[in-house]
């Protein structure tokens, strides 16, 4: 009977190891970046085409490898970074294992050409599948320039799981972002398809920030400079109130290093306390420096997941750092107390809270939902609504509700105060199959509608109910190609992260379907003509930043159609909030509206939009029963 084991060919277990190793174009680009800065380079450039699919190039200005050591750096486990056991438990440099290029040549075709100060002339190797094809000498300045060509393509099943070359693209960027961020003192230059899309000189991590993300985001940032006998972390927290909905801004360092760690975030987020609303995200970029002794980063293929010794020790110094510079900038909120009126119900004298149950902090101001005018300034300009008209009324909405008249003759008002509702008439024969003929209607917190159904009480959120009918109405015009879009009176300038001004570019032509008027305008730059009807006056600015945010983390949480992923967070940004007060007949043409929907009990997250109390729950509750 023959053996049944056997050993595989070299090049068949060159290919299993590198897909430990090389996942997709942005794992190349960080293996060769990070040998880069391992060989002491000042000035590195990457050069990437089709999204690294068809070529990577990563040139520096490093120390460079004899002929010798050229030959030996393509095979496994080959590396001049450890020699002992106790080196690895001491890991200085970003590179380690010996795998990259061993791994990269496996299933790419690779140029390498490198020289040392020392030689006159340089080494140039051309390797496929794992062989040597080319071994010369070559003309070149000291350094090192790796190009691979071809990715994965003698193993098309991999290339196959590729994503759109825009996708890859921003996988490469992030990769090169944060090697900037780790690195100031290393000038670097990335070129995608023929564009420059960052040439950042040697500078300070002030510089980089602002060079990478703007000035007007630099100014919002808190510096930390912290040491202690076991850390020192230092860099910046960003400001509450200006917490984005996106976690890509967070970037943690350990020792130069990128690394991933829940333990260190949560830290981070607790030192917040309840200063960031729930599903914002606070911008931060902090480097932390320890005795490599202390770490342990020899973890995960990729390098960026790590280990703690003294992992407690660690949390609670960087919460405590958080804290010190967050109290420092006397952004802690603090309880506005109110005068009680003279007299009243409660009595009179003494002093009370704002609201008891939800105190207003005096570093936040109350949600207010503007005014809105018949061409969009982003002024208060008195209310004046978008389709004309000085007062709320029917067809007009402060929210973009196309409020329809839904309901006349005895009994009803024109819009009056939220809280004059009780005589007010709701038409509900599309409510869910429950008819009534008199039903009031109240908002709650600025959060949720209330109503009467003949089984009980319905409690709609409005935010999410906004959602669905935007949702299906973004969807509509994605379908029709008839877009609707309100001009702005002043148009707005907008300068994009290179990575999210990659994103809009590639969304243009949806968000044109959907009534954004953009166009492109210098680096990183875009202006912003007009907005659908949809956007509430005043969030014209923010808005488009908003949803290139909501669409990455979709992207990251879920796979959906890049259309689907648009109206999505569209209609999630678009939609009035929690903490906006609706008019009666807001609330009324919401309702109505939202039952014009094919799904309105869902929000297109999959949030119930509609909770129902049956009147016998409610009897149960009060022991009627």
């Amino acid at each position: 009977m023959s053996a049944t084991i056997t050993i595989l060919p070299t090049s068949l277990a060159n290919k299993i190891a590198a897909g430990e190793v090389v996942q997709r174009p942005e794992s190349v680009v960080k293996e060769l970046l990070e040998n880069s800065i391992d060989a002491k380079a000042r000035s590195i450039s990457v050069t990437v085409k089709d999204g690294g699919k068809t070529l990577i190039q990563i040139a520096d200005d490093g120390a460079g490898m004899n002929e010798e050591d050229a030959s030996l750096a393509f095979l496994r486990h080959a590396t001049s970074k450890i020699t002992t056991y106790d080196d690895l438990e001491c890991i200085r440099t970003l590179g380690f294992r010996g795998e990259a290029l061993a791994s990269i040549a496996a299933v790419a075709q690779v140029e390498l050409k490198t020289r040392r100060d020392e030689e006159e002339a340089g080494t140039l190797i051309r390797i496929a599948d794992g062989v040597i094809q080319e071994q010369s000498k070559t003309g070149m300045t000291r350094g090192t320039t790796i190009t691979v060509r071809n990715l994965f393509y003698n193993t098309p099943a991999r290339r196959h799981f590729l994503k759109s070359n825009s996708t890859e693209f921003k996988h490469i960027y992030d990769v090169v972002q944060r090697i900037a961020l780790s690195h100031p003192d290393i000038a670097i230059e990335f070129v995608s398809d023929g564009d420059t899309i960052v040439n950042l000189p040697v500078g300070s991590m002030d510089d980089r920030i602002k060079n990478l993300f703007g000035e007007r985001v630099f100014a919002t940032l808190i510096p930390v400079n912290e040491h202690t006998e076991l850390i020192n972390i230092t860099g910046y927290i960003g400001k509450p109130n200006f917490a984005r909905k996106s976690k890509a801004e967070q970037f943690i360092f350990m020792n130069g290093r990128f690394i991933i760690s829940r333990s260190l975030n949560h830290a981070i987020f607790s030192g917040y306390e309840h200063l960031v609303e729930k599903g914002n995200f606070p911008f931060y970029v902090l480097s932390l420096e320890l005795d490599p002794h202390k770490v342990d980063v020899n973890v995960h293929p990729s390098k960026m997941e790590v280990k703690f010794t003294d992992e407690q020790s660690i949390y609670r110094i960087v919460m405590a750092v958080v804290r010190r510079a967050l109290g420092e900038l006397e952004v802690v909120p603090s309880v506005e107390f109110q005068p009680a009126p003279s007299s009243g119900p409660f009595g009179s004298g003494g002093g009370s809270f704002r609201h008891s149950e939800y105190p207003r902090f005096s570093n936040f101001p109350p949600i207010n939902p503007g005014s809105f005018t018949g061409m969009r300034s982003g002024q208060d300009d008195g209310d004046v609504l978008p389709h004309g008209g000085g007062v709320p009324g029917p067809g007009a909405s402060a929210f973009g509700l196309d409020v329809e008249p839904l309901f006349s003759g005895a009994g009803t008002s024109a819009a009056g105060p939220a809280g004059d509702v009780g005589t007010q008439v709701l038409r509900m024969d599309r409510t869910a199959g429950e008819h009534t003929d008199a039903v009031a209607i109240w908002q709650l917190h600025n959060k949720y509608i209330l109503t009467q159904i003949r089984t009980g009480l319905m409690i709609v959120d409005q935010h999410v109910a906004h959602e669905r009918i935007l949702y299906e109405r973004a969807q509509l015009r994605f379908q029709n190609a008839v877009p609707s879009s309100q001009q702005l009176l002043f148009p707005h300038t907008m300068t994009l992260a290179p990575g999210d001004f990659a994103l809009a570019k590639e969304l243009l032509p949806d968000l044109e379907l959907l009534g954004f008027q953009v166009k492109v305008f210098g680096k990183n730059t875009l202006v912003l003509e007009g907005v659908p009807p949809d956007v509430k006056a005043g969030s014209e600015a923010t808005i488009l930043q908003d949803i290139v945010d909501e669409f990455k983390n979709n992207q990251n949480r879920i796979v959906l159609d890049a259309r689907d992923n648009l109206a999505k967070s569209f209609s999630c940004k678009a939609a009035i909030k929690a903490g906006d007060r609706l008019t009666e007949s807001e609330m009324r043409s919401l309702i109505d509206q939202l039952f014009g929907t094919s799904m309105p009990y869902v929000c297109p997250h999959g949030r119930p939009v509609i909770v129902k109390v049956p009147l016998t729950e409610l009897d149960r509750r009060f022991m009627r029963t």
